[in-house]
């Protein structure tokens, strides 16, 4: 008998989480329970109270997964689909509920046997290895695994293939010489998809009051907004891990988003809520630095966020009104961290601009999606047909927000705050181009990223910007 023929006649058992598939459907399946109903968070205490396997039970009865969606190791399965193929029993081994596991099974279609949690019983560690000595015998079989809870199952395989070992498994595989197949390890690019750095972009606005204010020199001030600003770039990565927790499936099915470090497998959900914990815990205490009323505004920024990614996101115009008043709240912080009064011009020329913005943002959406009439985008309130009412709602914004700022030029405000006010009337049209601008490119398909986030990095809307300033500093000189 050939090596080939040996091998084969071997069953090769294989667990599911963190080795066949780059993430765990136990935290999976709690988002997804969540994003259904945020109440669940109560039961899960009475559920983990009766065991591991009473929690993934209890997750599994009440939601359904995308096994076509999920991020499979593709070294790996291409590797199990050619051993099936000659004719090897492969065996999925694994902690998962049964439900989870035989609809993966069928995907593949590669499995000749499950062995998965049922009901109380957990098919992890001493189990699993009990089960396939059971099944093949003592030595009679050879197992991939990834994990601490795989060393017993190891131990009893003939020959194990070590997968993306967390660091007992590692020492395990480097003491018994065992095989390895090759992960991706994260890169520090990982680490920033993560954080969304470009999005800290956004947090600019916490020093508009000062820059309005015509404070530009103040020492105190300018350390105020650095330290809010930190305070906002560390809870906005926060609550930007935790919205991609609630969205892995439908950011698995988008062309680009599927690529996020959560989504793509490339970080695991555990090492993420560490990271919510640590950046929550960075933002807090650069805030604690400023005022009280800073603090509050953190505070109603994370509750608004965090409501947007469990709910607001999927309701129709809701949505975009927060993401509206998310970027004022930006404004509002930098206020408060300064001291700086927030005049109902500003607020009301935020609200106009940034909802434009917000606007385009699902147009674009509307505009890439391919979606059949009369059906929702993935997680939104949105059709198709709504493409023009939104895109007219936008352009309506937009002119609203050059509206509201030439009527302020006009005021008592601008001429006590401007020795020159002639000065600033030109940035009502510098904000008209900025916006049309912006939605000519969406409608020409042309806009591809967040529209805050590219009138930061756009050129052209860099030096529009530029001249606004200039202007502004001109006119106040």
């Amino acid at each position: 008998m050939d090596a080939r023929s040996d091998r084969n006649a071997i069953p090769l058992a294989v667990d599911l989480d963190g080795t066949l598939i780059a993430t765990d459907l136990l935290w999976e399946g709690l988002f997804i329970l969540l994003k259904k109903n945020p109440l669940y968070i109560f039961l899960v205490p009475f559920w983990l109270a009766g065991g591991p396997a009473r929690l993934k039970q209890a997750i599994a009865d009440r939601i359904d997964i995308d096994p076509a969606s999920l991020p499979y190791r593709e070294i790996l399965l291409e590797r199990l689909r050619k051993e099936h193929g000659e004719g090897r029993k492969i065996v999925l081994a694994t902690g998962t509920p049964r439900k989870f596991a035989e609809a993966i099974a069928a995907h593949l279609g590669i499995f000749d046997r499950v062995l998965a949690t049922d009901g109380p019983h957990n098919m992890t560690s001493g189990r699993k290895r009990a089960s396939l000595v059971a099944a093949y015998g003592d030595g009679g079989f050879d197992y991939a695994g990834n994990s601490r809870h795989d060393v017993r199952v190891f131990d009893a395989a003939r020959s194990a293939i070590v997968v993306a070992p967390d660091r007992r498994a590692a020492r395990w595989q480097a003491a018994h010489g065992a095989e390895t197949v090759p992960t991706p390890k994260p890169t520090l690019k990982t680490f920033v998809k993560m954080l969304r750095v470009h999005q800290w972009l956004k947090n600019v606005l916490i020093a508009v009051p000062m820059v309005l204010s015509h404070e530009y020199f103040n020492i105190d001030m300018i350390w105020e907004c650095a330290v809010a600003f930190v305070s906002f770039c560390a809870v906005a990565s926060a609550i930007y891990i935790l919205n991609d927790f609630f969205d892995l499936a439908l950011d698995r099915r988008h062309p680009t988003k599927r690529n996020r470090p959560f989504a793509s497998g490339a970080l695991s959900i555990p090492f993420g809520m560490g990271a919510i914990l640590v950046l929550l815990s960075i933002g807090v205490a650069a805030g604690l630095f400023l005022s009280l009323e800073f603090l509050g505004v953190l505070g109603g920024y994370i509750v608004v966020t965090t409501a947007y990614s469990l709910s607001f996101k999927r309701m129709l115009l809701v949505d975009v009104l927060t993401l509206a008043g998310l970027y004022s709240i930006r404004v509002l912080a930098g206020a408060a961290a300064t001291g700086v009064d927030v005049s109902f011009w500003l607020l009301a020329f935020s609200i106009f601009f940034f909802l434009s913005l917000a606007l385009v943002k699902r147009y674009v959406e509307l505009r890439t999606t391919a979606i059949p009439a009369g059906e929702r985008i993935a997680g939104r309130g949105y059709r198709t047909e709504d493409q023009e009412i939104v895109a007219q709602a936008g352009m309506a914004s937009a002119f609203s927000s050059a509206l509201v700022l030439a009527l302020y030029m006009d005021s008592v405000s601008v001429r006590e705050l401007y020795p020159h006010p002639w000065l600033v009337w030109p940035l009502a049209p510098i904000v008209l181009y900025l916006t049309m601008r912006v939605w000519i490119l969406a409608r020409r398909n042309e806009m591809h990223d967040d529209p805050v986030v590219f009138i930061i990095r756009d050129w052209r809307s860099q030096i529009v910007v530029l001249i606004g300033a200039a202007l502004l500093v001109a006119g106040g000189w």
